[in-house]
């Protein structure tokens, strides 16, 4: 695992692109980091892999639950990346009925990951990213929790922990 460069403030880089790929849809699109945070409210919740243990019984599930109490916090658009390619993580997405509530990034090639230090090294899965939250407004850090190392930690990037940080903004 590196040590994590972003941190609260900082601006995410605009050069980074994610493959998305939605239901109905037949080839994955490319969508850079700017389409996606500039002039938006966003909650970003990283994953180390699509139909994994934490990932599918706890972190996706009660994102879907809590969609409603986030909007009501302000936030545009919600999103799920991880380091797996677009057509896993649309078949995760259908699986879990996602639909259009999380825009659900593939980070394939590992590049958003690396270029914010949020990295790990998994037994029997490699380079993947961390679990984590970060809250970002028009493309800048307001809020980040990063959970410790490891495949089933899961104490502060969930959406109840978002949604108390984000009414601590107001």
């Amino acid at each position: 695992m590196t040590n994590p460069k972003v941190k609260v403030g900082d601006k995410i880089p605009d050069d980074v692109y994610f493959g998305v790929l939605n239901d109905g849809e037949e080839k994955p699109r490319k969508v850079s980091a700017q389409e996606i945070f500039k002039g938006k409210k966003v909650v970003l919740f990283g994953i180390p892999g699509a139909f994994t243990s934490v990932c599918s019984s706890k972190h996706l599930p009660q994102y879907v639950e809590r969609t409603d109490k986030l909007k009501t916090k302000g936030v545009d658009v919600i999103a799920c990346v991880a380091v797996n390619d677009p057509y896993v993580m649309r078949e995760w997405a259908h699986t879990h009925g996602v639909g259009d509530k999380i825009l659900m990034l593939s980070d394939g090639e590992i590049v958003f990951h690396s270029a914010l230090g949020l990295t790990q090294h998994l037994p029997f899965a490699g380079e993947r990213g961390m679990r984590f939250s970060i809250f970002v407004d028009d493309g800048v850090v307001k809020v980040l929790n990063i959970e410790e190392p490891g495949a089933m930690s899961y104490k502060v990037s969930g959406p109840d922990h978002m949604i108390e940080d984000l009414e601590k903004l107001e």
